[in-house]
């Protein structure tokens, strides 16, 4: 009897012992992250059955249980993976919307001085002081394009170099995963028993593993876990681990991608599958917001200094040189200097694959100024054995053609603000990427030219009218403004106009001549004649294309015999014409198809990057708020309780004082028993 006693009493205080002891390590580990509460299971031994019946033989402990859910887990590892995605994308896009929007730094105020200075050189053309400032002002303007175009790159290089220490920080992880995957799967192998505290750690470096990238876990029947991210991609197979690489973009050198080690070599994986986590963060951010910021910025600094060019061509500077000088290649007018678009080899192409390049368009001209039509987008070019394939990444539109000349000639009807060089033959399989914009900021710079010489400036108009001396109508004739083809339109200068009956005449053979926009009309003999009316605008257009060539109006009653006189603009130092339309440039809608200027541009982009850096920090504290909420779920299962370890003290310890106290009374019989016996 006594030795049932003593055994039952032994099972009690050994199971108030385990219960003390794992009470004493929940305490303990109470602010160990990761860390789930423990409890004992305790179950009685088989009784003995008597003739007077079943009598009990204490109990034992089962097993040690950890206050585990699977889905709340997986809820708090979903949860932290989108927070510190979008943590990782606010920390990136809040650098770009302090660089755009900073009222001191940002590109406003340098294009606001530039054009100012403009008009101070419209205002005082014979003033070399005034053109010099034009020509600082055009410095600083195209250094402020050069200093905010560097700090993007640099943030191009940071993110590089982030996503590879990223990389390497999940390598490490999922290694350690794979080795604590063998120890739990050998643990329990042997005991029978879950190795809590190593699954505890498991779990840890999957939460963890989630802050970088979002993964995915499933169990295997040994207790070991695999690990997948993107859309199937596996990290870890048990003991195993396939591990993530960083490579250079195929497409783009200068992109550091994210691929997996295989047995044939490492194997980019798409941008699109690596979501959630840091490392997701920093891929979106760089496709959607700095890629974007980029070029857009790189189209406001080409826009401008196309236009401007443009218009610059049209004038003539304080030595009189203009498209009419007698050597017109010697004629210098662009301010600015810009570098063709950027196209990109992929090195995957066959070898022997040809150069390709692009250029430029002109801007067309548009109401009495220019503008252009570039995007903000970058352009895949790719062949196949059916031709060339032009896609734009932004919406994937394309255009198809035989070869890079029809290309050419279909982009036509659809203008992107470049042209592709259509002599190379592209072999099939072969692709590039064409960046029209990208590094288009920070190429800016001004003409070294101007920058020696200010007299060089365009600020006059290389054409100039008069009436006759012995008019005797009341007739004025306007100063006229010339278009892009003028040289050809006024190839008969000076020309002398006569007013005779209602009519002008005298307009040189071969002349385009259009009135109010309408069709012009071809004058075959100097005695031709075309219609006045007063205020009407008067055109000459390029014989060849039918572009503008010079526009003038005449207003008043002129009389029979008045003449009017068109000829070259020489010696023109105080003519401001050119600079006056110049400074107009600011104001007109010279981008996007003529759609914006450079300020609702830039305002655009500035206001974009706001709502998307106000976006991305409202999602951020939602998702602070979800994950909070995930976790406190969690803890209110597996976390420790301190008030409750308290009382299970006092319980398991009472437990272990009757179990001693029945342990001393079994003690005492058994001596009695002992002493009766002798």
């Amino acid at each position: 009897m006594g030795s049932g006693i003593i055994g039952t009493a032994l099972s009690g205080l050994q199971a108030a012992q385990f219960g003390l002891q794992t009470t004493e390590h929940n305490i303990a580990n109470a602010n160990t992250p990761g860390f789930s509460r423990q409890r004992t299971i305790q179950a009685s031994n088989f009784a003995q059955q008597t003739g007077s019946g079943f009598f009990g033989h204490g109990t034992h402990v089962v097993t040690v249980e950890r206050m585990y859910s699977h889905f709340l887990t997986d809820q708090v590892n979903r949860s932290q993976s989108s927070m510190s995605q979008l943590d990782s994308y606010a920390a990136q896009i809040s650098q770009i919307n302090n660089l755009f929007a900073d009222p001191s730094t940002g590109l406003s105020p340098a294009l606001q001085g530039f054009f100012s200075s403009v008009q101070e050189v419209a205002a005082n053309p014979s003033q070399l002081a005034s053109r010099q400032i034009m020509v600082s002002a055009a410095q600083t303007l195209s250094t402020r394009y050069q200093s905010m175009g560097d700090q993007l790159a640099q943030m191009y290089d940071g993110v590089n170099g982030q996503i590879e220490a990223t990389v390497t920080s999940i390598n490490a992880n999922i290694k350690q995963i794979a080795l604590l995957n063998q120890q739990i799967s050998v643990a329990q192998a042997a005991t029978g028993q879950p190795a809590n505290d190593l699954l505890d750690t498991r779990d840890q470096l999957v939460l963890d593993l989630n802050k970088m990238v979002k993964a995915k876990i499933t169990t295997n029947s040994d207790g070991s876990y695999n690990v997948f991210i993107g859309s199937g991609q596996q990290l870890v197979a048990g003991s195993i681990t396939m591990e993530l690489a960083t490579l250079r973009s195929p497409s783009d050198s200068s992109r550091r991608v994210v691929g997996q080690e295989s047995v044939t070599g490492v194997h980019e994986i798409p941008e699109s599958l690596l979501n959630g986590g840091s490392l997701g963060g920093l891929l979106a951010f760089r496709s959607e917001s700095l890629d974007q910021a980029s070029n857009e910025l790189g189209r406001t600094a080409i826009s401008l200094a196309l236009t401007f060019n443009a218009q610059s061509a049209l004038g003539q500077d304080l030595l009189g040189q203009s498209q009419l000088s007698p050597a017109p290649n010697s004629f210098t007018p662009d301010l600015f200097l810009v570098m063709p678009p950027e196209v990109i080899a992929n090195t995957n192409n066959p070898p022997g694959s040809p150069t390709v390049s692009a250029s430029f368009v002109s801007p067309p001209p548009f109401n009495e100024n220019f503008y252009t039509d570039l995007g903000s987008s970058d352009y895949r070019l790719s062949a196949d054995a059916s031709g060339v394939t032009l896609t734009r990444l932004s919406d994937n539109k394309q255009w198809i053609g035989a070869d890079l000349g029809e290309l050419n000639t279909n982009l036509a009807s659809d203008p992107q603000g470049f042209t592709l060089d259509p002599s190379p033959t592209l072999l099939e399989g072969s692709s590039y990427l064409i960046q029209p914009t990208r590094d288009a900021a920070r190429k800016l710079s001004v003409n070294p030219a101007v920058v020696a010489d200010a007299s060089l400036i365009t600020a006059a108009g290389p054409i100039r009218t008069s009436t006759g001396a012995t008019n005797t109508g009341l007739a004025k004739v306007s100063a006229g403004s010339v278009g892009t083809g003028y040289v050809a339109a006024l190839a008969g200068m000076p020309m002398s106009l006569e007013y005779q009956g209602g009519n002008l005449q005298n307009f040189p053979v071969g002349a385009q001549v259009s009135i109010n926009g309408a069709a012009p009309v071809v004058i075959a003999a100097t005695t031709d004649v075309v219609p006045y009316t007063s205020g009407a605008t008067i055109a000459l257009l390029d014989p060849l294309t039918s572009t503008p060539g010079f526009s003038f109006t005449i207003t008043g009653i002129p009389n029979n015999g008045d003449t009017f006189t068109i000829a070259r603009n020489s010696g023109a130092i105080t003519d401001g014409r050119n600079a006056l339309a110049l400074a107009q440039l600011q104001t007109q809608h010279t981008m996007a198809g003529k759609s914006s200027s450079f300020q609702e541009a830039y305002a655009q982009l500035v206001s974009q990057t706001g709502s998307k850096t106000n976006q991305i920090q409202v999602s951020s504290a939602a998702q602070q708020a979800l994950l909070i909420q995930a976790q406190d779920n969690r803890e209110s299962l597996s976390g420790v309780n301190l008030d409750e370890e308290a009382a299970n003290l006092i319980l398991y310890q009472q437990a272990y004082q009757a179990a001693a106290k029945a342990l001393q009374v079994s003690s005492s019989l058994f001596d009695l028993i002992l002493q009766m016996s002798a």
